[in-house]
């Protein structure tokens, strides 16, 4: 199975290292993915930073074809506010629509996504 590594988990690997034991596991097993979302979200700060090679091994991850079903999108959201789980984005169901459309579990410290977990029925790794 792959697992989908949020821009949270990237955020904190680069900038100080956090989860670094098990997001190196994840990447030495070769079953992390992205998204051109999550890429977008983190590809600018690399650049102004003058990260290249960083930005090439990003680059180099396997990527998930995003398929935005909008209308599933908006199920989602009902669900979520029904549940009173309110404030959860776009990209944020975005990403776990995704997840769940390849079968793969998200990698995540955004808690978002463990509000989703059981609402949309979301694999999380831990």
């Amino acid at each position: 199975m792959s697992v989908l590594v949020d821009t949270s988990i990237w955020v904190e690997y680069f900038r100080n290292g956090n989860n670094l034991k098990r997001l190196d596991l994840l990447i030495d097993e070769n079953i992390v993915v992205t998204n051109e979302l999550i890429l977008a979200e983190l590809i600018p700060f690399l650049k102004i930073k003058k990260q290249k090679i960083i930005i090439e091994l990003l680059n180099s991850v396997g990527k998930l074809q995003l398929n935005i079903k909008w209308d599933e999108l908006i199920d989602y959201q009902v669900k979520c506010l029904k549940k009173g789980i309110n404030g959860v984005g776009i990209p944020d169901l975005i990403i776990a629509q995704n997840a769940k459309q390849n079968d793969c579990e998200i990698y995540s410290s955004d808690n978002h996504f463990n509000l989703l977990k059981d609402t949309i029925n979301i694999k999380i790794t831990v």
